[in-house]
């Protein structure tokens, strides 16, 4: 039996801005790669400086209990745009299953609702000439890349604009690394970030820019840390790979602070609703180190763990004059619930059969906050996990057979002591919540040794 938390954004509802006399907001939705939770200063990092990121935090709302939608990249891409999560949606592991027509995402909504609607960066979900393509699937605007594994390489010899193949001169590519290196891919999303703002600064508009930074390489080896310079990091007694990470972060944050300031410079800074976060945990790959710069902030795990560190993410969300400034927020929400909320936001059309709860009156602080019954993940590679937040507790099957884990997160964080034996009501509750949280998939069934599906 299908259990869904179906959320209905009433016809023709208002939108936040709209109730107040204002003209509808513009969203920008930023997403780093790969980025655990500890990687921001304003998230407790101690040797990578982000001081624009963290200035968004002072003048927004830091969130300390959001969640990505899955713990690697194509699922948790499918959640944020669908608002269904991974028991529901259509691709739940890093398999190439591209969206259906069926399928409604949020940029579809966005453009219904009046906006101009912008994806830069890494998709995901839709081979070229698939009905998964942005294009296809709401947005009105596309450069980057289709492919989660091409997008591994920062010096590609092509990016895709919207349906077309654009090669990247100076680039020289062999199996997926570069041997000739002229065009950075993350610097050239960042300039088209703000030339598509600066376009369209007359009109409501919405922005996906999902970067790739700091995803590894993998087909580099331990060389896949791939920045143009190791700045401001040169001089630092570290590895090679972690200088070049700490780099890639560091130029990441320079950019989103580009963006603000072009936001200001154009007029649109108080009207502008701006989203930060990461797609999943830290990875291990191309020579990174989670470790080195405890880029999972204390908790348990890394990316491909359901455990908090594969799952709990950085989430900053600034919007002057609407959300309170420098405020940090323990309301536990994920990735499905981006939906329901830059809906709402937008006056956006009727949206039922998802997971998501608008997440408005906790950043507006206004109307009373809905709350999720429980949270549910689940992942395929290797052995499908399974993995439930309900209250303060976090339930995990680690592998499909496997008994359930149990922990108690407010006494707990880093999910160092099983508690199931003590507690046999709890997993009896979460055990059902795991048969009634999903639907079958031909794609995506629970099995104990699932066919590898590609690290991506």
């Amino acid at each position: 039996m299908r259990a869904l938390l179906a959320v209905s954004i009433v016809m023709g509802f208002a939108s936040a801005a709209d109730a107040q006399g204002a003209k509808k907001p513009n969203i920008i939705f930023i997403m780093a790669d790969d980025l655990g939770y500890g990687d921001l200063g304003c998230y407790g990092q101690k040797k990578i400086k982000t001081p624009n990121i963290d200035r968004l935090a002072k003048q927004g709302m830091r969130f300390l209990q959001a969640y990505a939608g899955s713990t690697v990249c194509a699922p948790s891409r499918c959640v944020l745009m669908t608002g269904k999560h991974t028991g529901h949606a259509r691709v739940r592991g890093n398999a190439r299953v591209p969206l259906e027509p069926t399928d409604v995402t949020l940029a579809t909504l966005l453009r219904q609702a009046g906006y101009v609607t912008a994806l830069i960066g890494k998709w995901g979900l839709g081979e070229p000439g698939s009905t998964g393509v942005p294009n296809r699937q709401g947005f009105d605007y596309f450069f980057g890349y289709l492919n989660q594994q091409h997008a591994h390489n920062y010096y590609p010899d092509h990016l895709w604009r919207n349906e077309e193949k654009v090669p990247l001169k100076g680039n020289v590519v062999d199996k997926g690394v570069a041997s000739k290196r002229a065009q950075y891919s993350h610097d050239l999303f960042a300039e088209e970030a703000l030339r598509f703002v600066e376009k369209n600064k007359a009109k409501p508009f919405f922005l996906y820019l999902a970067l790739t930074i700091p995803h590894a390489n993998n087909e580099a080896g331990k060389l896949g840390m791939e920045v143009p310079s190791d700045e401001p990091y040169s001089k630092e007694d570290w590895p090679q790979a972690q200088r070049n990470h700490a780099a890639m972060i560091t130029r990441m944050d320079r950019d989103v602070g580009r963006l603000m300031e072009r936001l200001r410079e154009l007029g649109l800074d108080d009207n502008t609703i701006v989203f930060f976060t990461s797609d999943n945990g830290p990875h291990r790959e191309g020579g990174g180190d989670p470790n080195f710069f405890e880029s999972s902030g204390g908790l348990r795990g890394i990316k491909r763990s359901l455990h908090e560190g594969g799952i709990r993410v950085p989430m900053i969300v600034r919007w002057p004059g609407h959300i309170p400034a420098g405020k940090t927020n323990s309301h536990v929400w994920a990735f499905w619930d981006f939906l329901p909320t830059a809906a709402e936001l937008g006056g956006a059309k009727s949206v039922s059969d998802i997971d998501g709860i608008s997440v408005v009156p906790t950043l507006l602080g206004k109307g009373k906050q809905r709350e999720h019954e429980f949270l549910y993940w689940e992942f395929h590679e290797g052995s499908s996990q399974q993995g439930v937040r309900m209250g303060d507790w976090k339930a995990v099957r680690a592998k499909m057979g496997a008994p359930l884990e149990l922990f108690d997160l407010a006494k707990d964080l880093a999910e160092t002591k099983n508690v199931a034996a003590a507690h046999p009501k709890v997993i009896e509750r979460i055990e059902s919540f795991l048969r009634t949280a999903r639907t079958e998939s031909a794609e995506w069934p629970l099995r104990a040794a699932a066919k590898k599906k590609g690290k991506k």
